[in-house]
């Protein structure tokens, strides 16, 4: 019984670590791109930059996009590569619309 308990156990805690380690990005400090290297990315982008701040180990950007939608942009800080996109739709037809969730491609 207490085989079976400490098998169950450890088969709960794998699912939650995988699941984080999606989450957050790995990259020592000195491979990081500059911040002034992400304004540029979102700039060529078409995003305006509310704020660029640093979220479980990787970039996030908040502002607008190229047509005007809140987003929230998970970068990888080493690539500047877009992990995840968040943004919400503000149409009058549609003020409560869910977030739109959008993950990199290779995921």
């Amino acid at each position: 019984m207490r085989r079976t308990l400490t098998i169950l156990a450890l088969a709960a805690l794998v699912p939650a670590g995988v699941a984080r380690a999606d989450e957050d990005c790995f990259v020592p400090m000195a491979d990081w791109q500059p911040r002034d290297a992400v304004a540029a990315m979102a700039e060529a982008q078409g995003w305006t930059v509310r704020r660029i701040k640093i979220d479980d180990g990787c970039y996030e950007v908040d502002g607008r996009d190229a047509e005007g939608r809140s987003i929230e942009v998970t970068l990888h800080p080493g690539t500047l590569r877009i992990l995840q996109i968040e943004y919400e739709d503000h149409d009058e037809d549609d003020r409560d619309r869910p977030i739109v969730t959008r993950k990199g491609d290779d995921e």
